[in-house]
């Protein structure tokens, strides 16, 4: 977990307290799944307890847990990127309670505030940009021959 993904170090507090105004709790039991990989992004979750396994569709093979995110964390980026299809797949690891955000409100009030739009698309490029590179490095440690993820 990096600062730039955790919810409390990634907004500014007036920006965290805004979009907090529009969550309310929701509940999954372990093995829930949140979405699935090319499903329709309509809303996103924070965790609060828990965790999470974001996972890729790999042909011919189970699924690839890419990363497992908890306290604090985004999960869902794809509700802000038309055209809101879901790039990853999602599955409590744990008991998750979660703080659950509509994604049409959120850019909603994305698209009323621009200096709240920018905070939370700075806040989804630094999620994006770390999940992309927690994918290459889950990739490559299982599917590349040894060696091939060594540093050029």
């Amino acid at each position: 977990m990096t600062s730039t993904t955790n919810l409390r170090t990634a907004l500014p507090l007036e920006h965290q307290e805004r979009l907090m105004r529009i969550a309310h709790e929701v509940n999954f039991d372990v093995g829930a799944r949140l979405f699935e990989e090319g499903g329709h992004a309509d809303r996103f979750w924070i965790v609060r307890t828990g965790s999470v396994a974001l996972d890729m569709h790999v042909p011919g093979r189970r699924a690839a847990v890419i990363e497992t995110l908890g306290h604090g964390e985004l999960v869902g980026w794809s509700w802000l990127l038309t055209p809101h299809t879901w790039q990853l797949g999602a599955e409590a690891a744990t008991p998750l309670r979660t703080w659950e955000f509509d994604a049409k409100a959120v850019r909603s009030m994305c698209a009323a505030d621009p200096t709240f739009g920018q905070a939370v698309s700075d806040w989804i490029g630094h999620v994006l940009a770390h999940r992309l590179q927690a994918a290459r490095t889950r990739l490559l440690d299982l599917y590349a021959p040894y060696g091939s993820g060594s540093p050029r």
